[in-house]
């Protein structure tokens, strides 16, 4: 039974389990949290499932956890963790189903004052625009060749095709496309399923949000990302859909015998995984990489998409009604990158699941833009409460693999969410509150209240006080599309 007394308080929002906490553990357990917070961790498994984390092969530093913590599969959601390159494994579990879930974010010049008697029309023209819920399809029909353009182009494809312009593809994290992806080590089964999903929303926590700035915290950060006080900006959450999820699926199966041929001891087999080096290794990351192109794809087409809505909704009415992108990023990926262990800087693959990108000021990778500044973070909230736009700092690099939280975190299951809410209470509470729903179903409506969510306010106070980024933005819903 693990308890708050086992973990070392480093200071107020940095907690160390040692890895002499279990006789197994190669590597400590970091977690970026209030004692609050932490506390509430233990009524679910995540941060067992972060202990067995530090068990696997060639780990680097620590199992970093961010506060929207809560339990996934295998590895806790928010967690981080840096393998070797030579002599350690990649885990399927560390990266997630739903390989590139990430976020997008588009900013407007368009007050909320002029949009308020508007938004009804805009939530149902963003719905028809962009198709949501399991399974359901877009309507661009994809031949199998256009799928393999997409699992190599990413961002690009749809660029090249007409879903927006090359600016986009310079502030979207990569540019919108991973390198060695490999569409030939996608199954038939994972190309069949994305065929007719590309530039569709999907179901569950993702989502479409219309949100408008609430408040500024620094006003130079805000102009250099165009976000002006008042102004509207949308907010895209979705991933690589049934294709990703196949991808996963598939290299779990896989590991479960890689896992023996190799000889890798697991405590849980949801972690199961395999050498870097492998072969089976290069396959999976190959695969994993076109899932997440493909994920890069499907935002910039939803991008295009809601645009369009705009245009229809804002156009008879305003010159300005046009969205320019902000940032784009992925919170369920892996990424050869190299960064500082024990004083020494080393390649490692570094698993974000339920994990955002925070790479701070001077990092090459970023774009020019926002190379001197760092990197946008964007951490939407539950729906109906708020969500933040941060900007990472130089310590994020040191301190958790140049890393931060991807949201507001859990903390119901779906399952006791639908028992406790319902669907059609949730809708007319938020309308009350000004905020426009559409919704694919009540059901899911439900597992997705406010209240099944941690305090996203909370979860900022944590990583600005662990000085992993800080605040730029805080942004207020006033449409929402569910899928």
């Amino acid at each position: 039974m693990i308890k708050l007394s086992d973990f070392n308080k480093v200071n107020e929002y940095e907690w160390v389990l040692s890895k002499e906490f279990r006789k197994d553990m190669k590597v400590p357990v970091k977690i970026f949290s209030s004692q609050s917070l932490l506390e509430r961790s233990f009524s679910d498994l995540s941060v067992e499932q972060a202990i067995n984390s530090s068990t696997l092969p060639g780990l680097q530093g620590s199992i970093v956890v961010m506060p929207d913590m809560h339990q996934g599969y295998g590895f806790p959601i928010g967690g981080v963790a840096a393998s070797s390159i030579s002599d350690g494994v990649v885990s399927p579990g560390g990266i997630g189903y739903d390989i590139n879930c990430g976020v997008r974010l588009l900013s407007t010049q368009i007050p909320i004052e002029m949009a308020k008697p508007l938004l009804k029309k805009l939530a149902i023209a963003i719905n028809q625009f962009c198709p949501s819920g399991l399974g359901s399809s877009s309507g661009i029909n994809l031949n199998e060749n256009e799928i393999k353009k997409v699992c190599r182009e990413g961002s690009g494809w749809a660029v090249n095709n007409g879903f927006g312009s090359k600016d986009d593809l310079l502030k979207t994290e990569d540019k919108g496309c991973l390198p060695d992806a490999d569409f030939e080590k996608i199954s038939p089964r994972a190309l069949q399923r994305g065929i007719p999903q590309l530039g569709t929303l999907g179901s569950g926590n993702h989502f479409i949000e219309v949100d408008f700035v609430a408040e500024i915290f620094d006003s130079i950060l805000a102009n250099i990302l165009g976000l002006q006080k008042e102004n509207l900006v949308v907010m895209i959450h979705c991933g690589s859909r049934g294709l990703g999820h196949q991808v996963c699926t598939d290299y779990v199966q896989l590991f479960q015998r890689a896992v023996i041929k190799y000889g890798i001891q697991i405590p849980d087999r949801e972690l199961v995984c395999a050498p870097i080096e492998s072969n089976e290794g290069k396959n999976y990351l190959a695969a994993m990489r076109a899932a997440a192109n493909y994920a890069f794809c499907n935002r910039q087409v939803l991008a295009y998409m809601v645009e369009r809505a705009f245009e229809q909704v804002f156009a008879p009415v305003t010159k300005n009604w046009h969205l320019f992108q902000v940032y784009d990023i992925a919170h369920n990926i892996g990424k050869f990158e190299t960064h500082l262990v024990d004083g020494k800087k080393i390649k490692v693959c570094v698993h974000r699941k339920g994990a955002t990108r925070a790479f701070g000021p001077g990092e090459p990778e970023l774009p020019d833009v926002y190379r001197d500044f760092g990197q946008p973070v964007l951490v939407p909230g539950s729906m109906g409460t708020s969500s933040w736009v941060l900007m990472a700092n130089h310590a994020s690099m040191e301190k958790s693999f140049g890393s931060c939280c991807h949201g507001a975190g859990r903390l119901m299951s779906r399952q006791k969410a639908k028992k406790s809410f319902r669907g059609d209470h949730l809708i007319q509470e938020l309308e009350n509150q000004g905020i426009q729903i559409q919704a694919g179903s009540l059901s899911g409506l439900a597992e997705e209240a406010p209240s099944a969510y941690k305090n996203v306010d909370e979860v900022i106070k944590v990583v600005v006080g662990a000085n992993i980024a800080k605040k730029v933005a805080k942004v207020k819903p006033i449409t929402v599309v569910k899928g």
